[in-house]
């Protein structure tokens, strides 16, 4: 039998002194070009949700762009259940040929996003086949993400499996970065208006591109070491799901790596580059270019500590730099967004200090606004009240008023009255008479927190945009902390039989549900609270949970033999 990089020929794993060889190159090239592509589609949806909302949903602003990151979550929730099939196929058949059929789906279902009418033009059928295709999506890159990480760690040598796969580490990052730039290139070659209205399709139909350059590549790739020899002596499992996750020694090792570990690195890892985008363009109000560029100089500067945490994570080990980031994360989150929103756009800032905003109801009247149709309409004052609030990114606070009472929208000394809306008889919309009340109250609330100070969108002049930087590159810090050496350790919880079924899992679940649903979620808090930072207490429980967890029961991986079949 050959030897394999990092193996004897009995198998047993060996140190390397020597550097990194032609084929080690050729395999984290390989591998990692074809993820970065495969991040790249899955992450231009996110990157454009605020216009994908406006084409695909119905309902007000916040309502549509709550939807089109429902959508955009869609395609998390279903990671998991693509880690379970193509992780069975990658312990079965092999690495190899498992991704391969990941990325065709992946590249075929962004292809379609892009030539897929709006909802003006086939109705309903849009966002369902939109959902249908987010969906694919993410049941692809389910059996992405693990079949990648196993490939890379099972061809590194010894002493060097988290500098290896920290290079598999960074393709989520690069792939955001291309997804932004390609965006940002559009939009200057097409102008707004026009990438509002169809220029942002194009980024999704250069996919096909990306798509035809990843299978030529995997095409060239061999099959893993580990598993070619695993293969060879007739090892592979006949039932890796079952071994994995019906077997509590191995069950109990997926639900540590998931509470102890993925949940809180994902939602440091979406807090950090995902939330921070939305913040700035939805909250802030700043320009999708501005923004873009601005998170595109952090990720950029950030990168490469992806590869540094990863190798430090040889010589320390990977349990205490993940949970690490995960508890200095939690700790400075609100002190970095209260900072962003300062040195972003200041004129909000002081005039959240200067004119604080209270809304003054019953609270009974006061409920949740989110319809899964996006049409219905709350006439309750304190609901028509909070709507526009919140419609126009203002932070405010909530005082309980006596039961029966019309909620009153107070900015500084000045009350504005709200009113209690009348339906029209098909309960679907406000009569005429709720409608000019409305209007009216829109002009006054928008003419009172302009007297205010209350900015329609950030100045351009004024935001200092070195800061703004240097905050957002101190967030995708974090990320590379608790990402970089991630793979690695999960690589090595689980024997080779079964790796790349009981990795992937507890991977997607946490940055598929906990992760990929966090922009929903924030928002969603920020929406019902009015505090434009109470979305940030959800990755910071999250994270701080992870941190106590890891911290009692996670055991240190760095040293364990992965070439080990049981």
């Amino acid at each position: 039998m050959a030897v394999t990089p990092g193996m004897t020929a009995g198998g047993k794993a060996v140190p390397s002194s020597q550097g990194m060889t032609k084929e080690e190159r050729k395999v984290i090239f390989a591998s990692s070009l074809g993820t970065v592509f495969e991040w790249y589609d899955f992450y231009l949806y996110g990157s454009l949700a605020a216009i994908i909302g406006k084409q695909f949903f119905l309902g007000d602003p916040t309502t549509s762009f709550i939807f089109a990151l429902l959508t955009f979550a869609a395609g998390f929730i279903v990671r998991p259940f693509g880690a379970l099939v193509f992780g069975r196929l990658g312990d079965m058949i092999g690495r190899k040929y498992t991704f391969l059929i990941t990325i065709l789906l992946m590249g075929a279902s962004t292809f379609i996003v892009g030539l897929l009418p709006g909802y003006a033009t086939i109705g309903i059928a849009a966002p369902i086949i939109l959902v249908t295709l987010r969906i694919l999506q993410g049941l692809a890159l389910g059996g992405e993400y693990g079949g990648a990480a196993t490939y890379v760690a099972e061809h590194a040598p010894e002493g060097k499996r988290g500098f290896f796969t920290a290079w598999i580490q960074t393709t989520a990052t690069m792939g955001l970065f291309l997804s932004l730039l390609i965006i940002l290139a559009t939009r200057t070659i097409v102008g707004e208006a026009e990438f509002t209205e169809w220029g942002w399709r194009i980024p999704f139909l250069l996919s096909v591109v990306l798509l035809g350059i990843s299978v030529w590549i995997r095409l060239s790739m061999n099959e893993s070491p580990a598993f070619a020899k695993m293969k060879a002596e007739g090892k592979t499992s006949k039932a890796p799901l079952s071994e994995a996750f019906l077997n509590w020694k191995n069950a109990k090792i997926v639900i540590l790596a998931l509470i102890g570990l993925t949940m809180g690195q994902a939602v440091v890892w979406y807090t950090g580059q995902f939330y921070a985008l939305f913040f700035l363009t939805q909250t802030l109000k700043i320009d999708g270019p501005t923004a873009n560029i601005l998170i595109a100089i952090a990720l950029l500067l950030a990168t490469p500590f992806f590869l540094f945490f990863g190798a430090l994570s040889d010589k320390i080990g990977r349990k205490w730099i993940i949970l690490g980031g995960c508890l200095i994360a939690a700790a400075t989150y609100f002190p970095i967004f209260k900072a962003i929103t300062h040195y972003g756009n200041p004129a909000l800032a002081q005039a959240i200090a200067t004119a604080p905003v209270t809304v003054v109801a019953d609270p009974a009247t006061c409920n949740f606004q989110v319809d899964p149709t996006g049409t219905a309409k709350f006439p309750a004052s304190c609901d028509i009240a909070t709507r526009m609030l919140t419609n126009a990114s203002v932070n405010y606070t909530t005082v309980d008023a006596p039961a029966g009472s019309v909620a009153q929208i107070k900015v500084g000394d000045k009350l504005i009255q709200s009113f209690n809306a009348v339906m029209t008889p098909d309960n679907l919309n406000f009569d005429a008479d709720s409608k000019a009340k409305e209007a009216a109250l829109k002009t006054e609330v928008v003419g009172t927190l302009k007297a205010a100070g209350y900015p329609e969108k950030a100045d351009p002049a004024r935001i200092n945009k070195p800061m703004l930087v240097l905050l957002l590159f101190i967030l995708v810090l974090y990320v590379t902390m608790v990402y970089g050496p991630i793979a690695a350790m999960l690589v090595e919880m689980f024997p080779t039989r079964i790796r790349y079924s009981a990795m992937s899992l507890p991977y997607h679940i946490g940055n598929g549900w906990f992760g990929g649903l966090l922009p929903t979620i924030s928002f969603a808090l920020v929406a019902a609270n009015g505090n434009i930072y109470y979305g940030l207490w959800y990755p910071i429980i999250i994270a701080l949970i992870t941190v106590v967890i890891g911290a009692f029961f996670v055991r240190e991986t760095k040293d364990n033999n992965i070439y080990a079949s049981d």
